[in-house]
């Protein structure tokens, strides 16, 4: 038991010892993700281009009148009918609730 186990924790401690760190660091190696982060921004970038320039249907004038037509329509006569609801419970509050 004498030898094998001094062997054994040696390796463990040699194994468990911090490593000499390395020196310095490496500027190109930062340099080249920077420069990979920017050049897959600007892919990014023109790929985005590309769908809104070439691949996205873009409603025309009229089109986009008549839509505007109809929430604008919509739009007023939900705010009417809101009114009207309104004026409504109003007057039947008023003749429960008399003041």
């Amino acid at each position: 038991m004498g030898g094998g186990f001094y062997t054994g924790i040696a390796q463990l401690v040699e194994h468990r010892s911090p490593k000499p760190r390395v020196v310095g660091s490496s500027p190109p190696s930062r340099a080249n993700i920077e420069d990979n982060m920017f050049k897959k921004f600007v892919n990014y970038c023109k790929a985005c281009y590309n769908e809104l320039a070439h691949k996205t249907t873009w409603p025309t004038r009229a089109e986009l009148t008549h839509s505007a037509m109809v929430v604008l329509s919509a739009s007023l006569i939900i705010a009417i009918v809101v009114f009207i609801m309104d004026f409504v419970f109003q007057n039947v509050m008023q003749l429960v609730y008399p003041s």
